[in-house]
């Protein structure tokens, strides 16, 4: 889908500041994105009748500048999302649902225990996708400052969705950022890799029998490998040089074979099984987040699957989480 070049965006929703806004501001930003909309082949008709009830939410606001990923040390991050009462929940689902789960994963090659993961964190096993209106939380996201572009794609994406009627927009509820299904997906997610899997002409990412394979199919395409390594905490010695420390989730800098990288693991012998030619980086999740942090600690050895769990969500915690659940369910299924 091709979208109208970033700088008339910038220029149609260039607002002030957000918490200073009032409902005038947000009416006329809405008139201006129907612009926006009408030039990326949404119809009028499909725009009056799915925006017509969209509201600013301050609300999303509040949620957008307070994100568990950028305030709990990760050690409080990990354990809260693979308690023991998650990992019961993980395995009554796949009880109820083994013949589905095992279909797919022998179908997309991906493990089981890493779907039950994502679903697990991401909505609890399907039992809470949320319940914001996510057109009007795409659209208060588009008309804030903070990260107008992305989300303004989000939201064309997801028109064009309606306009081609793969999705119906009156279910449209689920997150505060505008991820919808049991996998939580964004629009561009759900244009990109979502299928109907049962062949009903309809995507239903509220359907096991449809989310389950988009999942899939998402984490085959962005190159997710069957049974290799995702991560493994560490022990740092003290002259690592901070080139290596990665804090940010952006992008993982220095990337080295192991076998470079192993002199400065203080606990190598632990790992000693892994082959020493994996591609390889460090990551230190607390340093430069949390106050007062050792720069040392914790420190994991991480990998390329790891870093296609970055690809799904940008946060060093949640690929740890992911992954730590991930192996609890495998050592129960």
């Amino acid at each position: 889908m091709k979208l109208i070049k970033l700088t008339l965006i910038i220029i149609f929703l260039n607002v002030t500041n957000i918490f200073a806004s009032n409902e005038d501001e947000f009416v006329r930003w809405k008139s201006e994105f129907k612009l926006i909309a009408l030039k990326n082949d949404i119809s009028e008709s499909t725009f009056d009748k799915v925006m017509s009830n969209v509201k600013f939410l301050p609300k999303v606001i509040e949620y957008d500048r307070y994100q568990p990923e950028f305030y709990e040390d990760t050690k409080t991050y990990i354990n809260k999302r693979t308690s023991k009462k998650k990992q019961e929940s993980g395995l009554n689902f796949y009880n109820n649902n083994k013949k589905l789960i095992d279909k797919i994963e022998s179908e997309f090659k991906i493990e089981k225990e890493l779907l039950l993961a994502l679903m697990g964190i991401e909505t609890n096993f399907g039992t809470y996708v949320g319940k914001m209106d996510i057109l009007s939380s795409l659209a208060t996201l588009s008309y804030d400052q903070r990260r107008s572009e992305f989300f303004t794609n989000e939201l064309i994406v997801l028109l064009k969705l309606i306009e081609d009627k793969q999705i119906n927009y009156e279910t449209l509820y689920g997150s505060w950022a505008g991820a919808f299904g049991y996998f939580q997906f964004m629009p561009s997610t759900i244009n990109k890799y979502a299928i109907d899997h049962n062949k009903d002409d309809y995507i239903d990412l509220k359907n096991n029998e449809d989310a389950y394979p988009s999942a899939a199919n998402y984490l085959k395409k962005i190159g997710w490998k069957k049974n290799k390594p995702c991560f493994y905490k560490i022990e740092l010695d003290k002259n690592v040089p901070k080139k290596y420390l990665n804090v940010s989730a952006k992008k993982l800098q220095n990337k080295k074979k192991l076998k470079y990288l192993k002199k400065y693991i203080n606990n190598y012998s632990k790992l000693d099984f892994l082959d020493e030619n994996l591609i390889s980086a460090i990551i230190t999740p607390d340093k430069d987040i949390i106050p007062d942090a050792e720069t040392l600690n914790p420190a994991y050895i991480v990998f390329e699957n790891y870093e296609i769990i970055l690809k799904w969500n940008r946060s060093l915690r949640f690929a740890l989480a992911v992954c730590t659940l991930k192996d609890k369910f495998k050592n129960e299924i």
